[in-house]
């Protein structure tokens, strides 16, 4: 069975291409035009999704190590019991393991929301722009517009990884770093009080009631569909 990072990576992967292909659907049923699928920026969101997706989840389980969702706490019949003195019931719940329950802690959860909407959010914005916008530099193709088949796309894919003779390969090298840093730091904002519509929400549901890493990692893929259609379509723009 694989480690739940691992897992998380996967399913983070499919959800990023999901949501790439439902944008490109979205883009053109919006212009009216037909849909043809361009593989390459869906290929760069998987790699996103693979590069990004440990870190997050090492960070998570950083924030819950440092400030756990849940303390235990007397159930109100144990609180009820020792304030009558009545030792026989309080013998009886500890039989019952009913002493004591786990309670959400609501400074903890607080604080966390922050860090991830604050700390957390910082990071992966920043970094996501400019990982974006170095790699479309460097996997500009001559393509034309529009793209006459999806089989346009995958070739350009495969030339990359097959080494086809005459194939434009992706070129580092010429990016011109200083514009990716600029243009990121330009949209840093705009897309921090975007996602502030969305994942604070997100983020105090995940902490409240979801318990393991794993499923929170879920719960913020799937909200992750929705913003990474925007995402693409913004990248796309």
């Amino acid at each position: 069975m694989a480690p739940p990072i691992v897992n998380a990576t996967i399913q983070s992967a499919v959800l990023a291409a999901t949501s790439n292909l439902l944008a490109q659907a979205l883009s053109a049923y919006k212009n009216e035009v037909s849909l043809v699928i361009d593989w390459v920026p869906v290929f760069q969101f998987i790699v996103y999704a693979i590069i990004s997706t440990p870190p997050n989840f090492m960070w998570q389980d950083l924030l819950e190590s440092s400030f756990p969702a849940y303390h235990m706490s007397p159930t109100k019949a144990a609180v009820a019991s020792a304030a009558a003195n009545d030792e026989k019931a309080l013998e009886e719940e500890e039989r019952e393991d009913q002493l004591v329950e786990p309670k959400l802690n609501v400074a903890n959860t607080l604080a966390k929301t922050v860090l991830d909407q604050t700390l957390g959010a910082f990071g992966n914005t920043y970094l996501f722009s400019l990982y974006i916008h170095s790699v479309q530099a460097a996997m500009d193709r001559p393509l034309g517009t529009p793209l006459s088949t999806p089989d346009t796309s995958a070739a350009y894919l495969a030339s990359l990884f097959l080494g086809l003779a005459g194939a434009q390969r992706a070129r580092y090298g010429t990016v011109d770093w200083d514009a990716v840093v600029k243009t990121s730091q330009a949209e840093f904002w705009s897309i921090i009080k975007a996602g502030w519509r969305l994942w604070p929400a997100v983020s105090i549901i995940n902490f409240a009631f979801v318990k393991s890493i794993e499923g929170r990692n879920l719960v913020g893929g799937l909200a992750g569909v929705a913003w990474g259609i925007y995402m693409s379509l913004r990248a796309a723009s």
